[in-house]
């Protein structure tokens, strides 16, 4: 066999064993796509949206959640947090990393490795990343409570069938400000489920539920699993309580 034969050959292989483990995943993807892919609606801005906000802090007891000072839990089973809420810090860990975020002033921070305190040229790098999982995980855990922070917009969306859902824009903040989530409620008003336009995924409007919900001991109520597509997404060892004087 000739060398440009043998070249040939080889070329075909690669090419078959390319197709072979992309095809599928290009189906898969094309197939969630036009199955789930959907436009950004078109909601109005005014109180109407505003008084849906409202009511799903109500029925989620917002005053319990602004007053609960300590917040812990898992995200993943990778990732864990310690969020001394009413200070505005968070030990954030992960593999042997812990990084005690200052939520105000990242300068502040302290990175530790391995149980040793760490101020090496990557510190900086540490805090960030620690910093944008805080950000990503904590709004797993929190996110219905952040419908008035600032920069925030509401908008209320109304079906054909007259059911109403709430739009909630964030343009500015967190790690991918310009996000939306549409946010759907049960008959009693609290957070069932979402749909997401967000940054970071190619598709538009997947939904991800909002379920199991428990009452901390500060009395504030948040999710432990989302389901978004076949995916389920955890949240563990969730504490909540207001600190002693």
């Amino acid at each position: 066999m000739t060398k440009a034969s043998r070249t040939k050959r080889i070329l075909k292989i690669i090419g078959g064993l390319i197709i072979f483990f992309t095809l599928p995943s290009l189906l898969f993807y094309g197939f969630i796509y036009l199955k789930y892919n959907d436009e950004l609606p078109v909601g109005k801005i005014d109180k109407q949206a505003d008084a849906l906000a409202t009511s799903m802090l109500i029925a989620l007891d917002f005053e319990a959640y602004k007053n609960t000072d300590y917040l812990e839990w898992t995200f993943k089973g990778r990732h864990f947090y310690k969020w001394f809420k009413a200070n505005n810090r968070c030990e954030v860990y992960w593999d042997d990393f812990k990084v005690e975020l200052d939520l105000r002033d990242h300068d502040n921070s302290k990175v530790f490795v391995a149980e040793q305190e760490y101020n090496g040229i990557e510190k900086h790098d540490y805090t960030q990343k620690a910093e944008a999982f805080f950000n990503n995980d904590s709004f797993w855990l929190v996110a219905p409570y952040k419908v008035f922070d600032n920069g925030v917009e509401r908008r209320i969306v109304e079906s054909e069938d007259g059911d109403k859902s709430l739009l909630v824009t964030y343009t500015k903040g967190g790690t991918t400000p310009g996000d939306s989530y549409l946010w759907h409620f049960d008959k009693d008003g609290k957070p069932k489920s979402f749909q997401m336009w967000v940054d970071i995924l190619p598709i538009g409007g997947i939904e991800a539920t909002w379920e199991n919900w428990m009452i901390t001991e500060s009395g504030a109520m948040l999710p432990t699993l989302h389901n978004i597509l076949f995916l389920g997404l955890e949240i563990d060892d969730v504490k909540g309580t207001v600190l002693k004087d």
